[in-house]
């Protein structure tokens, strides 16, 4: 999601570590501030103030109900959940597990965000996260030299995205296997450093790109 998407979105800068939650998670689904007001039976001047104010404290019951309308929990809102891996949940009582499409995963790879780099090196396999973006069908993504990442260039990888709703128990995930490449071309680093949806969240100084061209991609959901 672009910036600008955001911002109209949201209808201003979220502050505050809630109101950043309260406002991604809106866009995550889709909604107006408007309409998350509705259905949580407030005024859409109060949402917009506890997306806005770094102080904003709601009550217990104004936070169960935009937990309710953002298909949520509370934990998640707060950032009480931030150090605890996902999946913690339960198991729903009548899981559906079906495998997805070649379209279906390049869909889900193109929502761009954070993933799972497996690579060889002379320890052995290591997995590490990286930001990184689709263009052109393949995976690409920015790193520094003699970083574990860009071990990858050069060799066969596996890389993997996913995402968990814990309050439903569902969620997908979808695997890459390909060939990982240094890209050494000024045009077409510049191309993708256009193209690129985020920087990497690691910070620094981070110009060597590297890509991945898929020859196998597989994926598969668990579904309530």
């Amino acid at each position: 999601m672009t910036e600008q998407t955001q911002t109209r979105l949201t209808g201003g800068s979220p502050a505050g570590d809630l109101g950043r939650r309260l406002a991604a998670r809106r866009v995550e689904l889709g909604l107006s501030r408007g309409e998350a007001a509705a259905r949580a039976d407030m005024a859409t001047g109060y949402l917009r103030h506890l997306e806005q104010h770094p102080g904003a404290a709601p009550s217990r019951g104004a936070l169960l109900k935009l937990a309710a309308v953002l298909e949520t929990t509370v934990s998640a809102l707060t950032g009480g959940d931030v150090d605890l891996p996902p999946g913690t949940g339960q198991a729903a009582p009548a899981p559906e597990f079906t495998e997805l499409s070649r379209t279906e995963c390049g869909d889900l790879l193109s929502t761009h965000g954070v993933g799972r780099l497996a690579v060889s090196t002379a320890l052995g396999p290591v997995i590490v996260p990286v930001n990184y973006s689709v263009v052109d069908g393949t995976i690409a993504f920015r790193t520094v030299r003699g970083a574990t990442p860009s071990l990858a260039s050069g060799r066969p990888v596996a890389f993997e995205v996913d995402r968990i709703d814990d309050v439903f128990s569902q969620g997908w995930s979808v695997l890459v296997r390909g060939h990982a490449h240094l890209v050494t071309d000024l045009g077409e680093q510049l191309r993708l450093a256009e193209q690129a949806h985020s920087t990497p969240w690691a910070g620094g100084r981070r110009e060597l790109w590297v890509r991945i061209d898929p020859f196998a991609v597989t994926g598969r959901r668990i579904s309530v």
